[in-house]
């Protein structure tokens, strides 16, 4: 019988409920499909802490040893310690994660040697078909089978992120981090060893059923504790990783969440220094209007493009540029193979910090400089249509353009709006910005009332 993969394969990963959606059989049939499509003659595979990730990893490793591919286990990882292995061994790799969902998920983020990314254009799309035929035909004949030994790259990766700041210089510091339960809690301890920083943690104790929170940092009721502790502490910042940890979101002093894009302008910025005041940097397009401004205003170059990290990469590679950043805390850089990396942007802001002697929200103030309403979701019956009707609504509002770059963006001197429609629910995002809060409440309630109306 056929594997039904219409509702695990996704754009960029693989994602679902086990064993209900996929089990170990499947994840045999991933790894061996894996090598087949990228012709890897080795490969290097991580997992994180959730209950199913080793015997899925285990299962997906023997999978590719079967068509031949020797294996390196790295064991627990963060995502962007498999990206490292990836890039450092110069192997396609496989990370066991479901990131932020619930525990009873699971998934694959497949790249290719120096952690190139594997979407749907990119391979996936040919794995998915073989692991149908394979799942319905049976598997192919084994190959005479491959190596599988196990490496510990921790030491290794956090020697190359810290090879990237400088934080020799820096005056001591206080930080809450707040792990979640995920591979957090595994990576930053070896990351921060060593540094000024006094390290107040918080739910790191490996546990994929996330007996505390969520480990989602961007929904607001799961940094509430992180904000409280900061406060408590008198720590001059906060941390909070996702449940792979290769997402970051900041809080300050005084235990308000900073912008992602406050925190892409304030990268960006430090980048463009590190590279003589040049560089391209790339940003998609419901990021703050700050960070295109503070890009020039620092020399640099800044290319827009649509959400999503596939999008980002391929931008970056196209034009060899230093650095890029999404809204959605996802930051990348060149010197990580294009990949992204949570950590690497958290120590940046360390360094920023602690090179002067203001507080964080004062540094930040300067990259955060106009009021947004964060991203709003509408369930309507027809997007399409309901795009539509906005579209017409602004086609002829004095001084406003539109584009459809990712879904329908319209900006005004003073304004901007995004609306984008969901991958895979009947939604529709929108993201608003302006000048103040006033004109951004006037723009926003607007929009809504024509796509709710």
């Amino acid at each position: 019988m056929t594997a039904d993969l219409s509702q695990l394969v996704k754009a960029y990963d693989v994602r679902g409920v086990v064993p209900d959606q996929w089990d170990e059989e499947l994840a045999g049939l991933f790894g061996a499909a894996f090598v087949e499509v990228t012709g890897a003659a080795a490969i290097v595979i991580g997992h994180d802490m959730r209950p199913t990730s080793p015997a899925l990893s285990g299962a997906f490793a023997r999978g590719a040893a079967g068509r031949g591919a020797d294996v390196t286990m790295i064991g627990l990882c963060s995502t962007d310690q498999l990206y490292y292995a990836s890039g450092a061994l110069d192997l396609p790799g496989a990370m066991f994660t479901a990131s932020h969902n619930p525990a009873q998920y699971n998934g694959i983020k497949m790249c290719r040697a120096g952690a190139a990314p594997v979407g749907q254009d990119t391979g996936l799309a040919e794995i998915r078909t073989l692991v149908e035929e394979w799942s319905r035909k049976g598997a192919p004949e084994p190959l005479t089978p491959g190596t599988v030994t196990g490496r510990d790259t921790l030491t290794d990766y956090a020697a190359h992120l810290l090879s990237l700041v400088d934080l020799t210089e820096i005056r001591p510091l206080k930080a809450v981090v707040d792990a979640g339960n995920g591979m957090g809690g595994h990576t930053v301890p070896t990351v921060f060893a060593g540094l000024p920083v006094d390290l107040v943690p918080m739910y790191f104790e490996l546990d994929g059923t996330f007996p505390n929170h969520e480990a989602n940092p961007l929904d607001p009721k799961n940094i509430t504790d992180l904000q409280a502790r900061v406060v408590a502490e008198g720590a001059d910042l906060g941390l909070a990783f996702d449940g792979d940890a290769d997402r970051c979101f900041v809080v300050d002093e005084r235990g308000e969440g900073v912008s992602p894009s406050a925190i892409t302008a304030l990268v960006a910025a430090r980048e463009l220094a590190r590279n003589g005041g040049r560089g391209t940097i790339i940003h998609n397009l419901i990021t703050s209007h700050s960070v295109p401004e503070v890009v020039r205003e620092h020399g640099g170059t800044p290319v827009r493009t649509r959400v999503g990290h596939s999008f980002i990469k391929a931008e970056m590679a196209a034009h060899g540029a230093i650095f890029g950043g999404e809204h959605s805390a996802h930051y990348y850089f060149r010197d990580f193979w294009n990949a992204d990396t949570g950590m690497l942007a958290a120590l940046h802001v360390l360094a920023a910090l602690g090179g002067q002697n203001a507080p964080l929200s004062s540094l930040v103030a300067q990259y955060d400089r106009y009021a947004a309403s964060g991203e709003i979701n509408s369930t309507v019956d027809d997007r399409t249509a309901r795009t539509a009707k906005v579209r017409t609504a602004f086609a002829t509002r004095e001084n406003a353009t539109a584009d459809t770059l990712d879904g329908l963006t319209v900006t005004a001197p003073t304004w901007w709006f995004n609306l984008r429609p969901s991958n895979t629910e009947p939604l529709l995002r929108l993201n608003v910005e302006a000048k103040d809060e006033e004109t951004m409440r006037s723009v926003r309630d607007e929009v809504l009332g024509l796509i709710r109306g």
